[in-house]
C-alpha cells in the first residue's frame, strides 16, 4: 500500500487521527451536522417554493443557495462519517476521487458566484429600491443562477484534468477524509510547481472576484442605511441584508485560508480544521442565519407551523 505507484488506480484516506473512542464521539458530532444541515436546507427551500410571500429574488437566490450547500456537503461529509466508522484506512478509486473534487469545487465556486449575485440584489433593494423590480426581474434572477451554476461546472474542467492528469508515484495515501487537491499534490512526481500557481490565480479571480461586488455594493449599502435619519429605520434597512453579510463574512474567510495560498502542499491538520469549518461547521451555521435572523421567513415558518397543527388536529 505504502510503495511507489506509477499508475495509481485508488486512494487510500488517513481520515482523522486519533483512538476508536474518539472517532466515534467525531461521528456523532459530524453527523449532527450533516443532518441539522440537510433538514435546514430542505425546509428554506420546501418554504421558500411553497409560500407566496417570499416569491422574491432574495429569497430565489436563498432556495439556491440551499440546495448548493447540500450538494456540497453531500459530496463529501457522508464519506467522512462512513471513514468514522471503518477500522483502518478508506479507500477510493481515482474516478471517485476525481468526481468528488471536481464536484466539491464546481459547487463552491457557483456558491461564491450567488453570493455576489445576493450582494448586488441587497443593494439595488436598499440604494434603489424605485428601479429594483424593473431590473431584478424573474427573467434577470433565472439567468443569474444559471450562469452562477454553469460558470462553477465549466471552469473547474482544466483543473480537475490538470489535478489527475498527474502522475501519483511517491504513494497512494492521502492524508484528509476526502480528496484534497493539495494532497494529491503532494503525491505527484511531476513538477508541479506550474500547475499549482495557476491554480492559485484562479482561486484568487474567482474569489476575489466574486468579493468585489459584494463589498461594493455593502460599501453603497451602509452608506444609504447611514442616511436614514432614524434609528429604526436604519435598523429596518439593514436586517434586509443582515443575514447575507454575517454569512458571507464567515464564507469568504473560512475559503481564504483554505484555498488562496500559493502552496497547495500546507500542514494536513492545518488543512482538515480550515476543510471541516468550509465543509461542517459553515453550512451547519448558515440555515440559522439566514432564518432566525430574518423577520419575514420566521413570520412565514410560523404561519406554516400552525397550518400544520390545525390540520393535524383536524
Amino acid at each position: 500500500m505504502l510503495k511507489n505507484y506509477s499508475s495509481t488506480t485508488e486512494f487510500y484516506l488517513l481520515g482523522f487521527p486519533g483512538s476508536k473512542e474518539l472517532h466515534n464521539i467525531l461521528f456523532a458530532t459530524f453527523f449532527f451536522f450533516y443532518s441539522v444541515t440537510m433538514m435546514g436546507n430542505i425546509l428554506i427551500i420546501v418554504i421558500v417554493c411553497v409560500d407566496k410571500r417570499l416569491q422574491t429574488p432574495m429569497y430565489f437566490f436563498l432556495g439556491h443557495l440551499s440546495a448548493l450547500e447540500m450538494l456540497t456537503t453531500t459530496v463529501t461529509v457522508p464519506l467522512m462519517l462512513w471513514g468514522l466508522l471503518l477500522p483502518g484506512m478508506q479507500a477510493i478509486s481515482l474516478t471517485a476521487c476525481c468526481v468528488q473534487l471536481y464536484l466539491y469545487l464546481s459547487l463552491g465556486i457557483s456558491e461564491f458566484i450567488l453570493f455576489a449575485a445576493m450582494a448586488v440584489d441587497r443593494y439595488m433593494a436598499i440604494c434603489n429600491p424605485l428601479r429594483y423590480t424593473i431590473i431584478m426581474n424573474s427573467h434577470t434572477c433565472l439567468w443569474v443562477v444559471i450562469v452562477s451554476w454553469v460558470f462553477g461546472f465549466l471552469f473547474q474542467i482544466w483543473p480537475a484534468y490538470a489535478t489527475f492528469h498527474l502522475t501519483f508515484c511517491k504513494s497512494n495515501v492521502l492524508d484528509h477524509f476526502y480528496c484534497d487537491r493539495g494532497q494529491l499534490f503532494k503525491l505527484s512526481c511531476d513538477d508541479s510547481l506550474f500547475t499549482e500557481f495557476i491554480l492559485f490565480l484562479m482561486a484568487v479571480f474567482v474569489l476575489f472576484g466574486s468579493l468585489i461586488p459584494t463589498i461594493v455594493s455593502y460599501t453603497y449599502i451602509i452608506s444609504t442605511i447611514l442616511k436614514i435619519p432614524s434609528g429604526s429605520g436604519q435598523w429596518k434597512a439593514f436586517s434586509t441584508c443582515a443575514s447575507h453579510f454575517t454569512c458571507v463574512v464567515i464564507g469568504y474567510s473560512s475559503c481564504l485560508f483554505l484555498f488562496v495560498k500559493p502552496k497547495q502542499t500546507q500542514a494536513a491538520e492545518y488543512n482538515r480544521v480550515a476543510s471541516l469549518m468550509v465543509l461542517v461547521v459553515t453550512p451547519f451555521l448558515n440555515p440559522f442565519i439566514f432564518t432566525l435572523r430574518n423577520d419575514k421567513f420566521t413570520g412565514v415558518f410560523r404561519d406554516a407551523m400552525k397550518s400544520c397543527y390545525r390540520l393535524l388536529k383536524a
